[in-house]
C-alpha cells in the first residue's frame, strides 16, 4: 500500500514537473512575441526584490563571517593569510550567493507564487480568465519569470558585498588581516566572468523558480489542502532544481584549471 502511494505521488510529480517543462517553453514563445503585461511585471519586481532584500543580505552577512571564521584559521596555520579575502570572493561570487539568493527567493516568493495561483486554479479565476480572453500565461506567469529573472541577479550584487564586508569584519576584528590586503586579495582573486557566470546562474535560478512556482499552481487540485500541498512541493522542486543546474553550470562554467590561486598568491 505504501509502495504504491510513494509510485502515484513520484508518478503525479514527474507530471507536473513534464507540464512545467512545458510551460517554460511556451514563456519564452510568448517572451519573443513580446507578450508582456508592463503593470503586472512591475507589481511583481517589487514584491521580489524590496520583499526579499533584507533576508538575503542578512543571510549573506552571516555565511560571509562563518566562512571566513572557518577559512582565516587555517589559511594563517599554513602561511596563507593574504588569501583569505580571495577565497571567499571566489566562493562567494561563484557558487554561495547565487545559491542562497535563489534559495531565499524560492522560500519566500515561489511560495507565495503557487499560493496565489494555486487559489485562482481552485477558485476558478483562472477560468475566469480565459472567459475574458486573457491568456494566464501572459497575465500571470510571464511577469513572475521576468520579475525573478530581473531581481535575483541584482540581489545577488548586493548579498555579495554584504557577504564580503560580513567576512572583513572578521578578517580584521578577529585574524588581525589587514583591510587592505583582505581587498587587495578579492581583487586579484576575481576576473570580469566570475561576475558574469554569476548573473548567468542567478538570472536562471530565479527563472526557475518562478516556473516552477506558476506552474504548480496552475496545476493545483483539491481545494485548500491541495494548495498547501502544491505550495510545498513547489517550493521542494525549486530547490532540488536549483542545485541540479547550479552543478550542471558550475561544469560548463569552471572546467579545466583556473587562474584565481595563480593570480591571488
Amino acid at each position: 500500500m505504501t509502495q504504491t502511494m510513494i509510485g502515484v505521488g513520484l508518478g503525479k510529480w514527474l507530471q507536473r514537473l513534464l507540464a512545467a517543462i512545458f510551460l517554460g517553453g511556451q514563456v519564452m514563445t510568448h517572451l519573443i512575441q513580446g507578450k508582456v503585461h508592463r503593470r503586472n511585471t512591475l507589481e511583481q519586481m517589487l514584491a521580489v526584490g524590496p520583499g526579499s532584500f533584507l533576508i538575503a543580505l542578512l543571510t549573506a552577512a552571516t555565511v560571509g563571517m562563518v566562512f571566513t571564521i572557518q577559512v582565516a584559521r587555517e589559511f594563517i596555520n599554513f602561511g596563507a593569510s593574504t588569501a583569505v579575502g580571495g577565497v571567499l570572493a571566489v566562493a562567494l561570487m561563484r557558487e554561495l550567493i547565487p545559491v542562497l539568493t535563489a534559495i531565499v527567493v524560492a522560500g519566500r516568493v515561489g511560495s507565495a507564487f503557487a499560493a496565489e495561483i494555486g487559489t485562482m486554479a481552485v477558485t476558478e479565476q483562472i477560468d475566469a480568465l480565459q472567459m475574458l480572453k486573457t491568456d494566464p500565461i501572459d497575465y500571470l506567469v510571464i511577469p513572475r519569470v521576468i520579475a525573478c529573472c530581473v531581481m535575483v541577479p541584482i540581489l545577488s550584487i548586493f548579498a555579495f558585498l554584504t557577504g564580503m564586508i560580513g567576512g572583513l569584519l572578521i578578517a580584521t576584528n578577529v585574524y588581525s588581516i589587514s583591510s587592505s590586503v583582505f581587498l587587495d586579495s578579492a581583487r586579484n582573486f576575481l576576473d570580469v566572468w566570475d561576475l558574469i557566470s554569476a548573473m548567468i546562474k542567478s538570472a536562471i535560478f530565479g527563472s526557475l523558480v518562478a516556473i516552477i512556482g506558476a506552474s504548480w499552481g496552475l496545476t493545483t487540485t483539491g481545494g485548500a489542502k491541495g494548495v498547501g500541498q502544491s505550495t510545498t512541493t513547489a517550493v521542494v522542486t525549486a530547490l532540488l532544481m536549483i542545485f541540479l543546474s547550479n552543478f550542471l553550470l558550475s561544469w560548463i562554467m569552471f572546467q579545466g584549471l583556473g587562474n584565481a590561486a595563480s593570480s591571488g598568491f
